[in-house]
């Protein structure tokens, strides 16, 4: 071979070698060093799955679960493995539209990302997950994921409990990225109180895909699997039962009831109506009933036990005794000879339901009596006190009062969203009367009205204070934690220290209201809560009540306000029950509170009892002006649609509802006016019938006495 083709050979040689030892290079780099194809190679074969821990149980004081786990499934998506599948069948097996398939699968690309898995559809039907499972092989991308879903066995708590759902983007901001897409978290009530407790820690299953996209196996037998920590149990004060029994008493009414045991500040029970089952706040109809809820002018979804704001009334009335005996402004002797109305401030307001003398004799027939004249003045008394040297400053001190009795001050129950009802501040009438303004102004702040507001936890609390002689824990519902550490401990300590804040105040002036409280039921406004064996203190209170709706002022009914403790001698329940438009505190209040003290005391209802939870709870006292709300409201929001989206077709719904609800209205108006008719005619007839029976019986005396007279 001549030397030229020698040299060829040698290139020639040179290049396979050289090609050769690339490719051997580029091997080597992608076997052992590269790891960007082995990780792209490992997805593709392995699925991280994702296993969501148990929250929590939440158990009452008897060791009751009130709130427990059940399993369902939410549908995951991850966008980019979404390939080459039957859409068309895809939607026929989920019963949903191509139009909605692929809105679904944008949402989760805008919110998680194409290559991370998200919520196609939560928490499916037993139906809809069995069809799935049969046929998810078919649709590589999806596939199903256990989640723990809450369930609540006595269907009652609702607005205690709270509810969980799926975290947001703005929880998952909060959290520096804890939450993730897909992770539930709780949204309300103790759920979102006791978060990091019932949460647990999610974990991981690396799971093997054959070529079909179905789960096979763990991947190298599980060793790089994370394990789901559950979640701690709560123990809570509330008595399940009686929490049943308030519920059931408050139904058909708009309201709450509070009731707490004075010697812990645990609530027992805590009902708000109108309320709601929590299982409808969980599983596949969630959404759907929590819009209906949300739009419902009754609103079913406020805890109106610490969101309501309501003038206390006369249940106010023995707080201003104390705080006037406190101040040494009046005696437990002091009286004052009120004759019905209150002129003291020129305008003979407010009137007072007493005329006859003595009624208000002393501060303990004052408080059985409610006397309005007497509290009035008493409250002008403590503000106009001469060692302040101005109103004002006596006012302050009086509203300093109001927050150690815990009014017009959040509380720090272990609830979001808290209400701290209103006392007003100078700055307040300041700028309402441009700083002219005295203890005639606000006269009525001795009777509970004006500007004064408080929840009905603000008012059981006071009770709480009243009833431990000047100091209470803070209102709570959990008594401790599974597991409780000493970082736990700290935390809860706040709910397991006494506040001593009015035991300044003399034994000999808690025992004068104490009474008062007592001759309420004996011989007062609340006779009819009276119980069998047990010293019960109490006091009703009204309040004016009326709404602007419409551009119309409705006068209701007066909301209905009752508090009280029980017994006298060792006080074991503090209640405060509100009912809007209910009238008197002692009619349709009052027998709410019995009936809680007496199941909560003796642990039973006699017969004669369970006879009036069953009347009382069918009792309907729901205002009358909600259908027209809810016509306009529902207006309002239809003529907004069209405005933002240029659609009639919520108009056009609008206006059947609207039909439908001022027939209501109408119809029942009719029905009353009817009744009303009914009941003039047979006044008349009774009295025509006494009228007749008048004359017949002076007919027949007149002839007696002419025959006698011709006798």
């Amino acid at each position: 071979m001549s030397v030229f083709n020698q040299s060829r050979s040698y290139i020639i040689r040179a290049i396979f070698l050289a090609v050769f030892l690339v490719i051997l290079a580029q091997l080597v780099n992608l076997q052992i060093f590269g790891r960007k194809y082995h990780q792209l190679a490992r997805d593709n074969a392995v699925f991280q799955k994702i296993v969501y821990p148990e929250r929590g149980i939440i158990f009452d004081r008897k060791g009751k679960p009130i709130l427990n786990n059940t399993i369902m499934f939410d549908l995951m998506v991850t966008p980019a493995e979404v390939k080459n599948i039957d859409t068309t069948a895809f939607c026929s097996l989920m019963n949903i539209d191509t139009a909605e398939f692929r809105q679904k699968i944008v949402e989760a690309v805008v919110k998680n990302t194409r290559v991370r898995p998200s919520i196609f559809m939560s928490l499916l039907t037993p139906e809809m997950q069995a069809r799935f499972e049969e046929n998810g092989w078919r649709f590589s991308g999806f596939n199903l994921v256990a989640r723990p879903v809450r369930s609540y066995p006595f269907n009652v708590g609702a607005h205690i409990l709270g509810y969980i759902s799926e975290a947001d983007q703005r929880d998952i901001e909060r959290s520096g990225g804890f939450y993730r897409m897909g992770d539930y978290r709780g949204k309300s009530g103790l759920e979102y109180a006791y978060e990091k407790v019932l949460m647990g820690q999610r974990g991981i299953e690396y799971m093997i895909k054959d070529n079909k996209n179905r789960l096979v196996g763990h991947y190298e037998n599980g060793a790089f699997d994370t394990t789901a920590v559950a979640g701690r149990g709560l123990k809570t004060h509330i008595d399940v039962e009686l929490q049943q029994l308030a519920e059931k008493l408050i139904s058909n009414k708009v309201g709450a009831a509070v009731a707490i045991d004075p010697k812990t500040g645990g609530i027992l029970a805590m009902a708000s109506g109108p309320t709601f089952d929590p299982n409808d706040l969980t599983g596949p109809e969630f959404k759907k009933n929590y819009q209906k809820m949300n739009l419902d002018v009754a609103s079913p979804l406020l805890n109106r036990g610490i969101q309501g704001r309501y003038p206390p009334g006369s249940t106010f009335k023995p707080l201003g005794g104390l705080v006037a005996l406190d101040e040494g402004v009046i005696t437990p002797a002091f009286g004052y000879p009120c004759g019905g109305r209150y002129y003291a401030c020129g305008s003979g307001k407010p009137g007072c339901t007493h005329a006859g003398g003595g009624h208000a004799a002393n501060l303990r027939l004052a408080i059985a009596n409610s006397c309005n004249s007497y509290f009035a003045d008493v409250y002008r008394k403590v503000v106009d006190n001469r060692k302040y040297g101005d109103p004002k400053k006596g006012y302050e001190v009086w509203e300093d009062y109001m927050n150690l009795f815990g009014m017009g001050v959040r509380l720090g129950v272990d609830l979001p969203s808290e209400n701290k009802g209103n006392i007003p501040t100078v700055a307040d009438y300041d700028k309402e009367y441009r700083g002219s303004w005295n203890s005639c102004t606000n006269l009525t702040l001795g009777i509970g009205q004006d500007k004064m507001l408080a929840t009905p936890l603000q008012l059981a609390n006071a009770m709480c204070i009243i009833a431990n002689r000047g100091y209470y824990y803070t209102p709570h519902f959990v008594d401790s934690l599974e597991n409780e550490t000493l970082a736990d401990s700290v935390f809860m300590n706040k709910y397991r220290t006494r506040h001593d804040a009015l035991t300044h105040i003399s034994d000999t002036a808690f025992s004068a209201t104490i009474n008062g409280m007592q001759d309420v039921v004996t011989h007062g406004t609340a006779r009819n809560v009276r119980i069998q064996g047990i010293n019960v203190c109490a006091k009703t209170g009204t309040a004016q009540n009326s709404r602007i709706i419409g551009g119309k002022k409705w006068d209701l009914p007066h909301n209905a306000m009752f508090v009280c403790f029980a017994p006298k001698e060792d006080p074991k329940i503090c209640v405060a029950v509100v009912v809007e438009s209910g009238g008197y505190g002692g009619s349709s209040a009052g027998p709410i509170a019995r009936l809680l003290m007496e199941k909560y005391l003796f642990d039973t209802l006699n017969d004669k009892s369970l006879a009036d939870v069953e009347r009382t709870s069918k009792v309907n006292l729901m205002p009358p002006y909600l259908p027209r709300l809810q016509y306009l409201t529902d207006s309002a929001r239809a003529y907004q649609w069209l405005k933002d989206y240029k659609d009639s077709s919520m108009i056009l719904k609008f206006r059947g509802r609207g039909r439908a609800a001022a027939d209501s209205v109408a119809k029942r108006k009719k029905l009353e006016e009817e009744k009303k008719k009914e009941e003039q005619k047979k006044r008349e007839s009774q009295r025509a019938a006494t009228a007749v029976a008048v004359l017949t019986e002076q007919k027949k005396n007149s002839k007696q006495s002419k025959a006698t007279h011709t006798a």
